[in-house]
Order: structure tokens, then C-alpha cells, then sequence
């Protein structure tokens, strides 16, 4: 008998980049595949070869389609695998959205750096995947109603409970025959209270639960639909000046969708102004059309329906129309991706914004650590974009009624209605904080030796006694301390804006040539600089 072997190559002490290998007997599956966001230091595992052979690689089974879970399965079909992709139906026809739009994303920003690179006479890079990798991946996938048993693999079946994330989001439960053990990767799990969704199910008396932690250590203030949109109304009418703007970065599937919901239903029913709500996302507009075709699936589908019929809701399709906003006048409310400000659309209207005081910035989903995002909700004065800095006048508010994802007790009550657990729990999908909150939570539940918080690319042998950590012949592809933390890059762009900072309150050119001379020196001592090449006659 040969026991699995369970290897965690995302969303280990960290939030994004989901990918768990399971290896067998008599094959090899992930479960999810997606894309690492944060510091460009994890951000460049996006572009680094896997640490497996995707030709060796029989099978996928998808939580879900956002972009954290399922990102890099056009990487993966680009470098080999070539099997089925699992999922439900709904996450099938977001996928059918998302994929394509991930790819266009990353052709459009590398052609962009690509220019910077050859006026800097730098080295130019090639996308991760194109739209051909996304349309090959499209073409691998394979819808699964919830509750229908799926044979995956000889000895190896799966099924989908819903999670109550996400249209389409599933718990996947997986049963192996030899030896006989059952497990249980949660996905991401959703509150109680989504506005779309009905909540989360799962099966009992498994062996093993893989379960995420994102918000293991918060405990989330009341999220019922009358207090939710209270405090979006609160949020519109405290950002509302003659001229101004409500931006709000945010995910083009589901969270763009129950948005337009709320402030639609409200304007309907008095309770805010009425003011133009611009969705500025091609993908969310396609995306929209597939909640609409999914509407019976939804717990509150005809609030959405009939949310878009409102004439004061617009999308904007092409970039021609989105930097026309610019000009807007009055009011307004603009719902642009990407959730965590990282890239799309947002980021153009952050720069035309930021430094406006009329301006507020709405923040209502979970920021990783080294985002845009992040670094805006925790209070920076100055960030850079796109290697320009930008003051921040902007008004910075954050509501957490919108989050995909469950809060502590949450977390802990699905955890329990999962009981009996027979071996143990492996928590992801969280930073460090987040997971001990969560794992503390459990101990009631759980004994503290029967909980596992795994590194990134750590594998474990399961046994139907225990897991047994194996050793690797591998480093990690990055150390725990480096994941879901601010790196050298977000040090240099600090420092930057500190400096900027620095020499325009410096009283005059002579003090500026002090502090300049002093950075200089600093930098030669530490054989970082050239000395300065001596002045001469500039040639025209």
C-alpha cells in the first residue's frame, strides 16, 4: 500500500496562488492552479517554471474561478498537462470569462513594460500565457453538478458541496480507495451572510480537512443584508461632494455584482442620492451576463436582475470610454477592477484621483500584504504607480461586508460541522496571524498536535494515523518569511517617496545639494554607486 502524498504549492501562509498536488498510486491531481498576487516577490513565482512536470499532472479539480485559484491554468497547459480540468458548470462559464481576460491583461501590461524596458535599454519579457494558452485551457474543461460523484482517477473519485463563495464556488470532497482515506479541501468559504449565495455545506466524519483560513482571526461586526448596505449608504453619502467620486476597487465577479445590487436598490428605495454608478470593467460586464444566465442558482438573484435593468447603471467597454470618465462631472460612483488595486482599470483612475481631495476610495475586500491596496488601507501618504509617485488626499475607508470569505467563528462553525475529523487539519489560504486565530479557534474541536499550518512547496505523507512531513530534495521557492510580506521592492519605492518627500522640505538648493551629496555617499560606501562623473559641457 502506498500512502498519497499531499504538497502545498500555493496559499501556504499566504492567500493566493492555490495549488495542492495530490499524488496516488495510480496518478497525480491539483486541486486548483491559480496565481500568486502581493510583492513582486511573490508575484514572480507567477513566471517561474512549477515545482512539478505538468505532463505529469492526469488531472484538475477547481474550487472556483477567481484568478488566485485558477490563474495559471493556461501556464500549465502552455507547459504540458494535457487532462481534464474539473469543476462545476457556473465555474466553467467564468472561467470561459476570466481566463481570456487574465490573458489579455498580461499581453497589454507586458507590452507596456516591454516599451519602458527597450527606452531603458532593459531586457524585454513574454507574457506567462496569451489568449491561444487560455483558449486551449477552455477547451480541457469539464462541468460536474453538486453532490455527483466524478471518477477522476482508478481509486480516486471526487465531489462538489457547495461553499457558498462564489457562483460556481465548491468544497471538494475526494475519496481514495487504497488505502481508504476521504478528504475534504474547503475552498473558500463564504459567510452566512452573502448576499448571493446560499451558505456553505460540506460532508461529515472525513479523514483529513484542508481547510482556508483567510479571516481565521477576525470577528466580523454584523454582515446581515439591512446593517450591509447601512453602511454602504453610510459610505456613499460621507463620500458625496459636488464634482466628486466614490471609486471602489473591486473584483469583477461577485463582488462588482452584489454592489450594483445594493447601491441600485437603494437609490431605488431613497435611502442615497441618485448619481451615475459606472462599472468600468469589460470583464465584470461579461461576467454579469453569465450571473444573469445563473439567476435561478443565486439566493437573491432577482435583486441583481433587476438592478441592471436600473438606467442609472452603466459599463463601459472600451479604454476610450473608461479615460472618458476623467471628464465626468457630478457625483459619481465608478466600480473598477482589480479588487486589490494591482492592476486593470483601477489603477488609471487612482491616478487621475488620489490626489484630489473631492475624491474617496471605498475598500471593501481583503488587500494582501504588498498590494496597492493594502498599502493604501494601512494609511500611506504617497504610493507609486506605475513608477510615477502620487500624494494621497484621497479619503481612505474600508467596509469588510462584502468579504467572499467566512470570519473566525464562521470558519470554526463549518469546521465543526464537519466532525468527526478522524487524522487531522491542514490550515491555508492566510497569512501567519490568520492562521494561528484560526487554529486557536479549533482547539475545542481539533487537538492542537492533529493541526498542521504548512510552508510553501512542503509535502506530506498521509497516513489513515497521521500526516508525516517528507523531506524535500528541493528548497522552497521562497522561504516562509518572504511570503505575504513586504519586499525589497516595496522598500525601494518607500524609499523613493521618502526622498521626494525629503528634498521638497528642504528649504533651498543648498540644503538639496547637502542631502543629495549625503544619499551619494551612502550609496558609494555601500558599492552601490559609481562616483559622479565630473561636470562638463552638456552636448545639445
Amino acid at each position: 500500500m502506498t500512502h498519497p502524498i499531499l504538497s502545498f504549492h500555493g496559499a501556504a501562509r499566504g492567500v493566493t496562488g492555490s495549488c495542492f498536488r495530490l499524488q496516488t498510486g495510480q496518478g497525480t491531481v491539483l486541486i486548483d492552479c491559480g496565481m500568486f498576487q502581493g510583492s513582486k516577490t511573490e508575484k514572480a513565482l507567477n513566471y517561474r517554471p512549477f515545482p512539478f512536470d505538468p505532463a505529469r499532472i492526469d488531472a484538475v479539480i477547481l474550487t472556483h474561478a477567481h484568478i488566485d485559484h485558477s490563474g495559471l491554468l493556461p501556464k500549465l497547459v502552455k507547459d504540458g498537462f494535457s487532462g481534464p480540468i474539473h469543476a462545476t458548470p457556473a465555474t466553467v462559464d467564468l472561467c470561459g470569462v476570466m481566463l481570456p481576460d487574465s490573458a489579455h491583461i498580461q499581453e497589454s501590461e507586458v507590452e507596456m513594460l516591454n516599451r519602458r524596458n527597450r527606452r531603458r535599454g532593459g531586457d524585454e519579457v513574454v507574457p506567462i500565457y496569451d489568449g491561444q494558452d487560455a483558449a486551449r485551457t477552455l477547451e480541457r474543461f469539464r462541468g460536474h453538478a453538486l453532490g455527483d460523484w466524478v471518477q477522476v482517477l482508478p481509486g480516486l473519485k471526487a465531489r462538489f458541496w457547495n461553499a457558498g463563495h462564489l457562483l460556481g464556488s465548491a468544497s471538494v470532497e475526494i475519496e481514495l480507495s487504497d488505502p481508504k482515506l476521504r478528504l475534504l479541501f474547503s475552498g473558500d468559504i463564504g459567510p452566512d451572510t452573502k448576499l448571493l449565495q446560499p451558505d456553505p455545506e460540506g460532508p461529515s466524519g472525513v479523514d483529513y480537512v484542508i481547510c482556508e483560513s483567510t479571516y481565521g482571526d477576525v470577528d466580523r461586526i454584523d454582515a446581515s443584508a439591512p446593517a450591509r448596505r447601512a453602511t454602504l449608504r453610510d459610505a456613499v453619502k460621507a463620500a458625496w461632494r459636488d464634482d466628486g467620486v466614490l471609486l471602489i476597487p473591486t473584483f469583477a465577479v461577485e463582488r462588482a455584482q452584489e454592489l450594483i445590487a445594493d447601491l441600485t436598490t437603494m437609490m431605488a428605495a431613497g435611502d442615497i442620492p441618485v448619481c451615475p454608478i459606472h462599472v468600468d470593467s469589460p470583464m465584470a460586464g461579461k461576467a454579469t451576463a453569465v450571473f444573469r444566465r445563473h439567476a435561478a442558482e443565486l439566493e437573491d438573484g432577482r435583486s441583481l436582475v433587476k438592478g441592471l435593468e436600473d438606467h442609472h447603471l452603466r459599463f463601459t467597454e472600451t479604454v476610450e470610454q473608461s479615460r472618458a470618465l476623467a471628464q465626468a462631472r457630478g457625483f459619481h460612483i465608478i466600480l473598477a477592477a482589480s479588487g486589490m488595486c494591482e492592476a486593470g482599470r483601477i489603477r488609471h483612475h487612482l491616478k487621475n484621483w488620489l490626489w484630489r481631495e473631492e475624491a474617496t476610495l471605498l475598500i471593501v475586500g481583503f488587500q494582501a500584504e504588498g498590494t496597492l491596496g493594502r498599502l493604501l488601507q494601512d494609511g500611506a501618504r504617497e504610493v507609486r504607480i506605475q513608477g510615477e509617485a502620487f500624494p494621497v488626499r484621497a479619503r481612505i475607508r474600508s467596509i469588510d461586508l462584502y468579504s467572499g470569505h467566512a470570519d473566525g467563528p464562521e470558519l470554526a462553525r463549518w469546521v465543526a460541522e464537519r466532525l468527526p475529523i478522524k487524522t487531522g487539519v491542514f490550515l491555508t489560504h492566510g497569512e501567519e496571524e490568520a492562521m494561528a486565530g484560526l487554529a486557536a479557534r479549533l482547539t475545542t474541536h481539533v487537538p492542537s498536535d492533529r493541526m498542521v499550518l504548512p510552508a510553501l512547496d512542503e509535502s506530506y505523507e498521509l497516513t489513515p494515523d497521521g500526516c508525516i512531513r517528507r523531506a524535500s530534495d528541493a528548497p522552497p521557492r521562497l522561504a516562509p518569511d518572504q511570503v505575504a510580506r513586504l519586499d525589497w521592492h516595496n522598500d525601494v519605492s518607500r524609499l523613493m517617496l521618502d526622498m521626494d518627500e525629503a528634498l521638497r522640505a528642504t528649504p533651498d538648493d543648498r540644503a538639496r545639494g547637502v542631502l543629495i551629496r549625503r544619499l551619494r555617499r551612502a550609496l558609494e560606501e555601500g558599492d552601490g554607486l559609481p562616483p559622479p562623473r565630473p561636470p562638463g559641457r552638456r552636448r545639445h
